[in-house]
C-alpha cells in the first residue's frame, strides 16, 4: 500500500513537471519564434557531436535494455541513420527556410505571393522501445531543423537508454529547448494530452488510436508512425536464394522487432519448400549458432517473449507446422522460426508479429497475392521480389502501403530524400528529410500588395461597367 502511494505520488510529480516544462517551452518559443538558420544548424551540429562522442555508451545502454542487442545492429540501424539524417538536414536548412515564390492571377495584379515556413511552436515526440535512439533522434532532427522547441517521451521498456538519452541531451540543450520525459503509462497518457503544436507518435496501432483521441481534445495535429502486417511477395521467377537472403536480413535485424520487418511472406505454392530451404540456409549462415552469439539480438522483455511464444502455441494448436531454425532458445534469444499451413484464425495472422516468426502463405497467381494483401489493413511497408519490370509496376499500382522496396527490405526507411509514413491503420503523415521539415512547419501563404490597389475597381456598388468587363474576361 505504501509502495502504491509512493508510485502514484512520483507519477503525479512527473506529470506536474511535464506541464511546467511545456509552459517553459511555450514561453521560450514566444521569445524567439523564428530561429535563424545559423541557430538551427548549431543545434544539429551539437547533437551530432554528442552522438559520435557517446556512441559506445549508447550501444551499451541499448544492449543492457535488450539483455543482448547486437552492437553492429545499433550502429547500422540507429546511430548511422541518425547521423546521416542530421547531416542531410544541416546541409539543406537554408534552402528549406527560403520563402517559396508563388504566382498571382492576372486579375489580382499588381501583387505578389509567397509561402513562408514558420516553426509550429512546441512539438511532442513519443518514442517506442524497439529503436529508442533512432526513433528519438530522427523526429528531433526534423523538429529542430524546422525551428521548434521539443519535448520527448521515452519508453519505459528501455530504462537504461531512456535515462542516458535524457542525461546526454540535457548536456547540450536547455530544458526550454529540448527536454526528455521518463515514466510509466500514466506519464505517457498525460504527455499525449498536452496541447502541443504537433505530436509525433511511433508505436502500435492500438496505442496510436488512444494518442490520436487524446490529441483531438486540443485539436493537435498528429503524425502517427504505426505498423501492421507488412507483406513480402516472392514472384514465380525470382531466384529463391536472392529473395530469401534479403527477406532474412529484414526479418533477423533486431530479431524482427522492427515496424517495417516482413510480417509474412507470400510464396508461389510450388516454391514453398524451396523457399523454406533457402531461408533456413541464409539464416544459419548469418547466425551459425544462437547460443551466446553476440550478433543475435534478444527479445526486449519477458512480456514480449511470452506474447511471441503464445503465438507459436496458438498457431500449432490450430494446425500450423512450426519450423524452428535452431534447436532451442537461450534466455530471451528466441529462435527464428518459419510457420507453415497458417490460417486467419491464428493470432499471428491477426496481430503484428514484431519478432522472429515468419508465416509462409502459398498463392497460385500473382493476382491472388494482390487480393490477399488488399483484403487486409494497409501495411506500413510492402516488399516484392521479382525482376520483371511489368510485374513491379503492377505491384506499385495494384497494392497500397506506406512504402515499398522492390527486391529488398527495410532500406527505404534509410533514404533521407524520401518521405516515410504509413497509410490508414499503419499511420498518417510523413517525416524524414524535407518532409520532416514540412511536417514540423506551418506553410503560411502570404499575399502582398503595396500602394496601388487595382482591386478597388470591383468594390461595391455593383453593376458598374468595369465590373461587367471583369466578368466578361474572367468568368467564362
Amino acid at each position: 500500500m505504501v509502495a502504491d502511494i509512493a508510485y502514484l505520488q512520483h507519477s503525479q510529480q512527473q506529470i506536474n513537471q511535464l506541464e511546467n516544462t511545456f509552459a517553459l517551452q511555450r514561453s521560450a518559443f514566444g521569445a524567439n519564434p523564428m530561429p535563424s538558420a545559423e541557430q538551427r544548424i548549431q543545434w544539429l551540429k551539437a547533437l551530432r557531436e554528442l552522438l559520435v562522442q557517446q556512441q559506445d555508451a549508447l550501444v551499451a545502454a541499448i544492449s543492457e535494455d535488450f539483455s543482448n542487442r547486437s552492437a553492429d545492429e545499433t550502429l547500422l540501424a540507429e546511430l548511422m541513420p541518425s547521423l546521416h539524417g542530421i547531416d542531410y538536414a544541416t546541409r539543406r536548412i537554408r534552402k528549406w527556410m527560403k520563402p517559396s515564390r508563388r504566382s498571382v492571377g492576372m486579375q489580382f495584379m499588381p501583387a505578389s505571393a509567397k509561402v513562408i515556413y514558420q516553426p509550429l511552436g512546441v512539438a511532442g515526440i513519443i518514442v517506442p522501445w524497439n529503436y529508442p535512439l533512432f526513433l528519438a533522434i530522427g523526429p528531433l532532427t526534423a523538429a529542430l531543423a524546422a525551428g521548434n522547441r521539443v519535448m520527448i517521451k521515452m519508453s519505459e521498456s528501455t530504462p537504461a537508454t531512456s535515462q542516458l538519452i535524457k542525461d546526454l541531451l540535457a548536456r547540450i540543450f536547455p530544458e526550454d529547448l529540448v527536454s526528455v520525459a521518463l515514466g510509466e503509462a500514466e506519464v505517457g497518457v498525460a504527455f499525449s494530452r498536452l496541447p502541443f503544436d504537433h505530436l509525433l507518435f511511433t508505436g502500435a496501432t492500438s496505442i496510436g488510436k488512444h494518442v490520436m483521441r487524446a490529441a483531438a481534445e486540443n485539436l493537435t495535429p498528429v503524425t502517427l508512425e504505426l505498423g501492421g502486417k507488412s507483406p513480402a511477395i516472392v514472384s514465380a521467377e525470382v531466384p529463391l536464394a536472392d529473395a530469401a537472403e534479403r527477406i532474412a536480413f529484414g526479418k533477423t535485424l533486431n530479431a524482427g522487432q522492427t515496424c517495417v520487418a516482413p510480417d509474412y511472406v507470400l510464396v508461389p505454392r510450388d516454391r514453398v519448400e524451396g523457399f523454406v530451404s533457402a531461408y533456413r540456409e541464409v539464416v544459419q549462415r548469418f547466425y551459425p549458432q544462437l547460443q551466446d552469439n553476440p550478433d543475435y539480438t534478444a527479445i526486449i522483455n519477458e512480456r514480449q517473449l511470452a506474447r511471441l511464444n503464445g503465438y507459436l502455441q496458438d498457431a500449432e494448436a490450430k494446425g500450423a507446422r512450426i519450423v524452428p531454425l535452431y534447436p532451442e532458445a537461450q534466455g530471451r534469444r528466441l529462435p527464428q522460426s518459419l510457420v507453415l499451413d497458417v490460417n486467419d484464425e491464428m493470432k499471428l495472422m491477426q496481430d503484428e508479429i514484431f519478432g522472429p516468426l515468419l508465416p509462409v502463405v502459398p498463392y497460385d497467381r500473382l493476382e491472388d497475392a494482390f487480393a490477399y494483401v488488399n483484403a487486409r489493413p494497409r501495411p506500413l511497408a510492402l516488399y516484392y521480389f521479382g525482376y520483371d519490370k511489368h510485374e513491379q509496376q503492377r505491384v506499385l499500382h495494384e497494392t497500397h502501403s506506406g512504402g515499398v522496396c522492390l527486391n529488398d527490405t527495410l532500406l527505404h526507411v534509410a533514404q533521407d530524400d524520401m518521405p516515410f509514413g504509413g497509410i490508414g491503420p499503419s499511420g498518417m503523415g510523413h517525416y524524414h528529410g524535407h518532409e520532416g521539415f514540412l511536417t514540423f512547419s506551418k506553410a503560411k501563404g502570404v499575399f502582398i500588395k503595396q500602394r496601388l490597389n487595382a482591386a478597388r475597381l470591383i468594390y461595391p456598388p455593383y453593376g458598374k461597367s468595369i465590373q461587367k468587363l471583369v466578368y466578361k474576361l474572367f468568368v467564362r
